[in-house]
């Protein structure tokens, strides 16, 4: 693990960094887009593209993918986006994943590095998704102490982004825009804001996206997130596979009406356009945003924290006390705060994703059992007995104990194993909200293991889904990923005297073993794509799923270098069949 690094310091290295080459009109960072493996070649030719993200936790640093050093060759901005950290979790950050997230930025020659205000563990199991945090004092100081903690070991300014959520904690003291401006007041912490987050609570929440605009400190605004989804029974369901929506592409004008990020990056996860339809959707935030420079050094947090509330200094960040009276307040009113009188925004239309109804999610989904309990997904066939139920994590004091990191983990311990081990309905939750969530994330899991091992979803056909919800309901995710989670299925498929299905592809070259472990970070729910999958640039310093392995990578096959390589790998025959697919997708 690397040294710790004072906060100053970062920010004058990030400084000195931006102003010697900028992307973008006057050094901001412009228009961009998410930087995947199977859109390798497709970013690297669309015009415009001035800063891109890529996720952190398939990075292996110091090896960068050859498409993302081409890119930086040219000037465009590489930024790494974590997904795994947890940053709102009960526990401190992990140092491992800190120092992972540093290396990358390294790597990259980053301007600053990502993550999502979230927590994505609890009780020893991974949610496999980014769930909100509850907004009360107590989770503030702790996530207070986390932000600085995370500050203090990267070599860049760090930006928290906003979630969007299915389900609201009961009890909360703070609105979204008010927990996140008392954050920034405390740490100085940078703001992705992600309007299609903005949208979809209001849609599953009621709040409102223009009273958070009016609220947020844009002024730490770092850049901007847009990205698609679909809604299924009035739940809007966060996918990155479906153009913004009108409605979107509004809040997204509203914002750089009020001011000018230094970024507005497009978000595509699966299910991929064409390269001329991605680019006709850049060029439709280009028309809806304004971009201005990126300066990091007027955000600086406060080098000195204020003393506890009893007036002894702090010694270090534990997030286990409460802040001062001042800290809780935050910045002083500016005048600009939200138009009081209720909602500004229009009342909600029905949408439809364009081309027919929306991607099947949850099969069997009508309704709930009406107690908190969660109905057996439809076709399940496992034997009383057969699921590893949730038990506390041994040392944790329960919620009427313990220090404030104790309580927490304890809430944030239950709503994971309701959503993934059929643990009981923490109390106050929204019962209907915690199935839907619970059911979307197994539908995650379930394209994903049709992605890991392809032949053995075709090899059961439209039974594959009934049978993995009977599998994957109340049972969590086994470490490994989604090669791991696969090879349980097959194995639950042979208890229960089902066909035995083909053998899982052996890994290329180029993916890590099997054997080598890579932690389990959560992941959005995308439907399974269709038809040949895009081919992307074989790159050891990739791996196949986000993750932090332990162990180094193994021998990659020898690649033709320079020039002559890159020829070769162009015209290689998958590579011109994913092409022509792009270029002609409908």
């Amino acid at each position: 693990m690397s040294t710790v690094r004072s906060t100053d310091r970062n920010i004058e290295r990030s400084a000195v960094r931006s102003a010697e080459g900028a992307a973008g009109d006057h050094g901001g960072f412009g228009v961009g887009i998410g930087w995947r493996p199977e859109l390798d070649l497709t970013v690297e030719r669309l015009p415009g593209i001035g800063f891109v993200e890529v996720i952190a936790e398939t990075l292996r640093p110091p090896a960068v993918p050859e498409s993302l050093r081409i890119l930086r060759d040219r000037g465009v901005r590489v930024v790494p986006h974590g997904v795994g950290l947890g940053i709102g979790g009960a526990d401190p950050p992990d140092p491992r994943r800190l120092e992972h997230l540093a290396r990358c930025a390294e790597a990259v020659d980053a301007p600053l590095v990502s993550e999502h205000l979230a927590f994505v563990r609890g009780g020893g199991l991974e949610a496999g998704h980014l769930l909100p945090v509850p907004r009360t004092r107590e989770s503030l100081d702790i996530l207070t102490a986390n932000v600085r903690l995370a500050q203090a070991a990267l070599p860049v300014p760090l930006a928290l982004e906003n979630v969007s959520a299915i389900f609201a904690w009961p009890g909360e003291e703070l609105g979204e825009a008010e927990f996140l401006a008392e954050l920034v007041a405390r740490t100085g912490v940078h703001l992705l804001v992600d309007v299609a987050n903005l949208h979809n609570n209001r849609v599953n929440l009621g709040l409102d996206p223009l009273a958070a605009l009016d609220a947020l400190p844009l002024g730490s605004l770092a850049y901007v997130h847009v990205a698609g989804g679909y809604e299924v029974q009035g739940v809007w369901h966060d996918t990155h596979t479906r153009p913004p929506t009108p409605e979107i592409l509004t809040l997204l004008a509203e914002l750089c009406r009020r001011h000018a990020p230094a970024g507005v990056l497009l978000e595509w996860d699966a299910d991929y356009p064409s390269d001329s339809a991605l680019a006709a959707e850049l060029d439709r935030i280009r028309s809806r945003s304004r971009t201005a420079p990126w300066s990091p050094s007027v955000h600086e947090r406060p080098s000195a924290p204020g003393p506890l509330s009893d007036g002894s200094p702090r010694q270090a960040p534990a997030g286990d006390g409460p802040e001062t009276d001042a800290s809780r307040r935050g910045p002083e009113p500016t005048g600009e705060g939200p138009v009081s009188g209720g909602s500004r925004w229009p009342a909600r239309a029905a949408e439809v994703p364009e081309g027919g109804a929306p991607p099947r999610l949850e099969p069997g989904e009508e309704g709930s059992a009406g107690d908190g309990s969660r109905r057996p997904a439809t076709g399940g066939e496992r034997p009383e007995g057969d699921v590893p139920r949730w038990r506390p994590e041994p040392g944790r004091a329960g919620p009427e104990g313990g220090s404030a990191r104790d309580r927490l983990a304890a809430a944030q311990a239950a709503v994971v194993a309701h959503l993934v081990a059929a643990g009981p309905l923490p109390e106050g939750f929204d019962p209907d909200r915690m199935r839907v969530q619970a059911r979307s994330l197994v539908a995650k899991r379930r394209d994903d293991v049709a992605r890991s091992w392809p032949s053995l979803a075709a090899s059961l056909g439209d039974d594959y889904s009934r049978l993995f919800f009977g599998y994957a309901s109340g049972r969590p995710k086994p470490p490994g990923g989604s090669r791991a989670d696969a090879t349980a299925f097959a194995a639950w498929l042979a208890g229960h005297h089902r066909p035995t299905p083909p053998a899982i592809p052996t890994p290329t070259p180029s993916a890590p073993s099997p054997s080598v472990p890579v932690p389990s970070v959560p992941a959005r729910a995308v439907p399974a794509p269709s038809g040949p999958p895009r081919s992307g640039r074989a790159s050891s310093s990739l791996v196949p799923s986000p993750g932090v392995s332990a162990e180094p990578p193994p021998a990659s096959r020898p690649r033709p270098p320079g020039a002559i390589g890159r020829v070769l790998r162009l015209l290689s025959p998958a590579r011109l069949f994913a092409a022509g697919r792009r270029d002609h997708h409908p």
